[in-house]
């Protein structure tokens, strides 16, 4: 079954958790809140009403956006994820949702990183072939409106491209986010990891602007199947990750993918921290 420009929507969400149950004990705060981050995947942390899971939100975003076909990659040893999502229900807004289990390679510690992760769920989801899709990370809340941009965009490939003074978080944090080069035409050329304070001068635009990637995605499933199949393992990390196969895609296809501007805050889980801000921003925008 070819989809075609329909709401298919890939959540990322098999990863260990690391940043976040290490601050978490770091913390030793003893609450139920840090109970739940250190034996629960970042995207089940209750942040809601009556504990909601943070995951239910992004889920109904998608929903409110316009996905109705959503796979979660999970790891090969959760049973929570499954459990409260398996069936199209109040917690999804009745929204089908599948599974693809991105399981431990023999010989490794770890999940085998982003890129692995979507080439897991493309596999499972081959009828998508011929069409297009969005792929985002559990643990950020983007929302409606720009997950919408990404389903509605006439481009084959596009990402969001995030005003980095529009987030409202620290210095310290925000100068570990990539940094998106782009041409005239507002093409992504290049992806700069860590970017330096000579990048930041270089990229700034005409208005000061400096855009940011917080790892959403729309991707024609055949442009960036072959990318994803030989992405190289980071030499350090020692995962495949997917903003190395977008610069494998845009190398090979350049014009391929658009950066879609767009101001605004970007709730997270990254840090024990996180949670209490993530609270507070629910409180004030449900």
């Amino acid at each position: 079954m070819n989809r075609g420009p329909g709401g298919a929507l890939v959540v990322l969400a098999a990863g260990l958790s690391s940043r976040m149950k290490k601050s978490a004990a770091a913390a030793r705060s003893g609450t139920a809140d840090a109970g739940d981050a250190i034996a629960k995947s970042k995207s089940m942390i209750g942040v809601g009403k009556e504990g909601r899971p943070f995951l239910d939100y992004l889920l109904l975003n998608a929903r409110s956006a316009g996905y109705d076909d959503i796979v979660i990659v999970v790891g090969e040893h959760d049973a929570e994820i499954r459990a409260r999502y398996e069936r199209p229900g109040e917690v999804t807004g009745g929204v089908s949702v599948s599974f693809a289990v991105q399981r431990v390679s023999p010989g490794r510690a770890k999940p085998g990183g982003t890129a692995d992760a979507l080439l897991c769920a493309m596999r499972e989801r081959r009828d998508w072939r011929g069409g297009k899709f969005t792929v985002c990370n559990s643990d950020n809340l983007y929302s409606p409106d720009a997950m919408r941009r990404l389903l509605e965009t006439p481009h084959p490939c596009a990402l969001i491209d995030y005003d980095r003074d529009a987030l409202r978080v620290s210095d310290a944090r925000i100068a570990q986010f990539a940094v998106l080069e782009k041409d005239a035409r507002g093409f992504l050329r290049g992806i700069i990891e860590k970017p330096g304070p000579e990048d930041i001068a270089r990229l700034r635009d005409a208005r000061g602007r400096i855009g940011v990637s917080m790892n959403i995605w729309r991707f024609s499933y055949d442009m960036i199947l072959g990318p994803l199949e030989t992405v190289p393992l980071h030499p350090v990390r020692g995962e495949k990750e997917l903003p190395v196969a977008v610069g494998l895609l845009i190398h090979e296809r350049p014009g391929s993918m658009f950066a879609i501007p767009l101001s605004e805050h970007v709730p997270d889980l990254t840090s024990f921290e996180d949670i209490a801000e993530v609270r507070k921003y629910l409180a004030a925008h449900q």
